[in-house]
């Protein structure tokens, strides 16, 4: 006689949802908002520096400054392409699906 037929299967309330919750979706959802402000920053300070490139009437110390925000711009969008990379690289070596790290599962009893 099996002991874990008596009671039969334990199913989780059907309120209960199969979807990741609580700290791991607040992480995120934080670590995704940040990335988009990051990528609007990067937009306007292009945006800003091009205008003060086409404003620097020719002043090299302005042009200087205006290259200076440029290649921060660069720097700052390259770093938030190098971390998805390097997230993908390690959710791929480490669990065996590139999208691990950064769209994280929980699994437990009815998932």
């Amino acid at each position: 006689m099996e002991t874990d037929k008596i009671f039969g299967p334990i199913n989780p309330p059907s309120f209960i949802s199969k979807e990741p919750s609580g700290l791991i979706t607040l992480f995120n959802n934080i670590l995704r908002l940040l990335i988009v402000l990051a990528g609007i920053y990067v937009l306007l300070n292009f945006i800003l520096a091009g205008y003060s490139f086409i404003s620097a009437g020719g002043d090299p110390k302005n042009i200087e400054k205006a290259w200076g925000k440029i290649w921060q711009s660069m720097v700052g969008l390259f770093i938030i392409a190098a971390s998805f990379a390097l997230a993908a690289l390690l959710g791929k070596i480490l669990f065996g699906d590139s999208t691990a790290i950064l769209k994280p599962k929980i699994y437990g009893p009815g998932i």
